[in-house]
């Protein structure tokens, strides 16, 4: 499946209590993707190179998601330590609720 052929969530919250963010999918399935898994999982070009040479930086554990900005074909977010590049598309997000969040390094 590709990112256009993934359909948008019915509904997508920004969860502070649970440092999370919730994807609610048409088929029932609901994704909760804590923000450090989100953040260490960021697709754009310089976290992608940082991770292929190993150099990936350590990330603060408290790190929160400060804006969601949607988008077509998936969501892309803004975090407190101020990285905003990548975008995250639907189909990426379903993946992403499969891993577990102390699993990020394997998303590479």
């Amino acid at each position: 499946m590709n990112a256009l052929s993934q359909p948008a969530p019915q509904s997508i919250r920004n969860e502070p209590a649970q440092q999370q963010v919730s994807l609610v999918w048409s088929d029932g399935e609901i994704s909760s993707l804590s923000w450090l898994l989100l953040r260490s999982a960021c697709q754009c070009s310089g976290c992608r190179a940082r991770r292929l040479k190993g150099t990936i930086s350590l990330l603060d554990p408290d790190i929160r998601v400060t804006a969601i900005n949607n988008m077509v074909y998936g969501i892309q977010l803004v975090f407190s330590d101020g990285h905003e590049r990548g975008i995250f598309p639907w189909s990426y997000l379903r993946q992403l609720s499969g891993f577990k969040p102390d699993a990020p390094a394997a998303l590479a």
